[in-house]
């Protein structure tokens, strides 16, 4: 897949449901016959929306664990705490499940952010405490990260 682009604002109405900005949709053409899988983020209070090809690769990564390694056994675990599939309808909308908007905090506005290969789902307030939160400090993530040595 090619990495997705773009930030969308939208809403979730009451039943869970989320349409999906034409834009983004027309970036998901080639992945709304097979589904996709939404999970809760490692790292943030947001969801991540994957692709079915794209959860198969990390999967593929997740396998290779040992599960007799307790710390492997414990992550993946971790990892797939409250994984679910879904599709996108004809419509366009996603249904997102009661547990992960309760444990993304999601309940009107929302943000679509790309994430290069997958769309984070994010409450709209959240998503601008993250984003202002991380700008302090953004130039010198930027450095280590992309700023040389890493050019693998």
């Amino acid at each position: 897949m090619n990495s997705l682009i773009g930030t969308y604002e939208c809403k979730i109405d009451a039943k869970g449901r989320l349409l999906i900005p034409a834009p983004l949709k027309k970036q998901l053409a080639s992945s709304l016959q097979e589904g996709f899988v939404l999970k809760r983020s490692v790292f943030q209070q947001c969801l991540e929306l994957y692709p079915m090809s794209e959860w198969q690769m990390m999967m593929q990564k997740i396998n290779g664990l040992n599960r007799f390694v307790k710390k492997n056994n414990d992550f993946i675990r971790r990892f797939t705490a409250g994984v679910k599939v879904v599709e996108i309808d004809n419509l366009g909308r996603l249904l997102v499940p009661k547990d992960l908007t309760i444990f993304a905090s999601i309940d009107k506005d929302v943000v679509l952010s790309s994430a290069v290969n997958i769309i984070e789902i994010w409450d709209k307030e959240l998503y601008e405490k993250a984003i202002d939160d991380s700008v302090l400090d953004f130039s010198d993530l930027a450095e280590e990260v992309m700023g040389g040595g890493n050019d693998e």
